[in-house]
């Protein structure tokens, strides 16, 4: 009998810790969840921090389509909340 000896796949360390990163994609609502996000955030001047009615959309709003949307800088913003 032949045993099959092929490797069973796993995931590479680099996109396990990718996973974890902020993207563009990635909430606001998990984005505060981190220490000191908020701080970047205000950084920046991202609206949503002091807009009353984002209170409703946190866990809508994305952080790639909010910086599109005020023509934020979002590399800069990015790599300070992964820095974290």
């Amino acid at each position: 009998m032949i045993e099959n000896k092929s490797k069973i796949p796993t995931a590479k360390p680099s996109r396990i810790r990718d996973a974890d990163k902020v993207g563009i994609g990635t909430t606001l609502k998990k984005i505060l969840e981190i220490k000191g996000a908020d701080e970047i955030l205000f950084k920046y001047s991202v609206p949503c921090m002091s807009c009353p009615m984002a209170s409703f959309e946190i866990g809508k709003l994305e952080i790639g389509q909010v910086c599109k949307m005020y023509g934020l800088d979002c590399k800069k913003i990015l790599k300070e909340l992964n820095g974290l």
